[in-house]
């Protein structure tokens, strides 16, 4: 049963069966036949078919928060019986948003200092894209926003606020100011993250209340990018602060901070919102609130 729940979150999850076969190891007609299997021993109908996937039902719509629920409490007492033989060892699958990138070491140093038979990959990802691949057991943890946008059902942790300032070359317009506005950086040749980010929302929002309308020169999901045309002094951006601090900027890159308002944004650890928690995510909790202290957020 716990086979065919997590094909049919496959399934869910790709809405394409052959994808959902290859993801799982199995073929396609393998796990046809088991979500047939899953739809006669519950006795629903779970997904529409026709020459192809067209959906889920209602009935499986229901069934897919249930299977990612059984799925979900089977990992985590396969992980504590582990865990309870061999100590705390796997691999942690974090997506965090491009801006949390950088201070992502200071979550995971620590931790693999204590754990050292302890593995991590970290992607960088839209907010969205973050809760979703936490609600499909694609990843273990995730760093996002925690306060503008909703969240649905998570366990979170804040980490840090994030602030913002101007990050532009040396002799630009505004290098030698201490502080600036929000319209007055609006009216610079801005180089911004895509609109699918948070950050980019939140830029806008703040540009849009100081009465400026948002039309950057040039868009990119990378902060590489945005740092690189910022360094030929032809374009000037907004970063967080704790980004730019550490980033490092030197000269010629100046980073002065805009007020008016000095706008202030939660960024923390989010995970599935589901107890008990597998060993490695309750650890990562902990390891988060520990270093949220030390950033002095609680």
């Amino acid at each position: 049963m716990i086979d065919k729940l997590e094909f049919f979150i496959a399934l869910a999850r790709h809405r394409h069966f052959g994808r959902a076969a290859e993801e799982c190891g199995v073929t396609q007609p393998t796990l046809s036949a088991a979500i047939r299997q899953l739809e006669d021993t519950l006795g629903v109908v779970l997904v529409q078919r026709g020459s192809r996937f067209k959906g889920l039902t209602s009935e499986g719509q229901r069934v897919l928060e249930w299977a990612r629920r059984i799925v979900g409490d089977t990992r985590t007492m396969r992980e504590e019986l582990r865990a309870a033989r061999l100590g705390l060892a796997g691999h942690v699958k974090i997506a965090a948003i491009p801006t949390a990138l950088a201070m992502v070491s200071r979550l995971t140093t620590p931790f693999r200092e204590k754990h050292p038979d302890v593995t991590f990959s970290v992607t960088s990802r839209t907010s969205l894209e973050v809760l979703t691949l936490l609600s499909n057991f694609e990843i273990d943890v995730g760093i996002s926003y925690l306060d503008n946008e909703p969240l649905g059902r998570v366990t979170s942790v804040p980490l840090y606020t994030e602030r913002y300032q101007l990050i532009t070359s040396a002799g630009s317009t505004h290098a030698d100011r201490q502080s600036v506005t929000w319209r007055e950086v609006g009216q610079l040749p801005l180089c911004l993250l895509t609109m699918d980010m948070q950050n980019r929302r939140l830029i806008n929002k703040h540009l849009q209340e100081a009465g400026i309308e948002v039309h950057p020169t040039l868009e990119s999901n990378s902060m590489i990018v945005l740092f690189s045309h910022i360094r030929t002094g032809k374009w000037a951006s907004i970063m967080p602060l704790n980004l730019a601090e550490t980033l490092g900027f030197a000269e010629p890159i100046r980073a002065i901070p805009i007020v008016e308002p000095d706008a202030r944004h939660l960024v923390g650890l989010v995970a599935a919102d589901r107890e008990p928690h597998t060993p490695l995510v309750s650890a990562l909790l902990h390891e988060a609130r520990a270093l949220a202290q030390s950033l002095d957020m609680v």
